[in-house]
């Protein structure tokens, strides 16, 4: 996916606690950072992270995270972590990250998808609010595909 089909984009530099002996980022960092995409963007669309979710009595749990490689980060790369709801269901949204070098931002470095359901207080699935839908379809820059919940 190319970045411009990203609105949200976070400026992140790789750190040494980051990379491995052959200083390229650990796998499992890449994660770390979609996780600090998503926390941005919801606060990106007026919805911060937990504090906003608790405010309309839910919550999101992570149900999927998926990643591909495609070639190495490494120490003191400075990135671009992108990311946006590619998919909107019922109760389960996934987010799509791109992470490119911000210097050379034609091709990811990865790819990722993190699929979150809405839940209330107590852990039960139940239905995005149609508040935060209609923030997530507003920022978007590619709208996102709707329809039943995958699992």
């Amino acid at each position: 996916m190319s970045i411009e089909a990203f609105r949200h984009r976070l400026a992140l530099r790789v750190r040494w606690a980051e990379v491995d002996m052959q200083a390229v980022v650990f796998n499992g960092h890449y994660l770390t950072y979609a996780d600090v995409c998503a926390t941005e963007y919801w606060r990106a669309i007026g919805v911060p992270y937990p504090a906003g979710f608790a405010d309309l009595g839910i919550d999101a749990f992570v149900r999927k995270a998926t990643v591909e490689y495609r070639a190495p980060a490494r120490y003191d790369d400075e990135l671009l972590v992108c990311g946006r709801i590619a998919r909107l269901g019922r109760s389960s949204a996934s987010f799509a990250v791109a992470i490119f070098r911000a210097d050379d931002p034609s091709l990811p470095l990865i790819d990722a998808e993190v699929v979150y359901v809405c839940v209330d207080l107590g852990g039960s699935p139940l239905p995005w609010p149609e508040e935060i839908r209609e923030r997530m379809r507003r920022y978007e820059v590619v709208a996102p595909i709707e329809g039943a919940d995958r699992g």
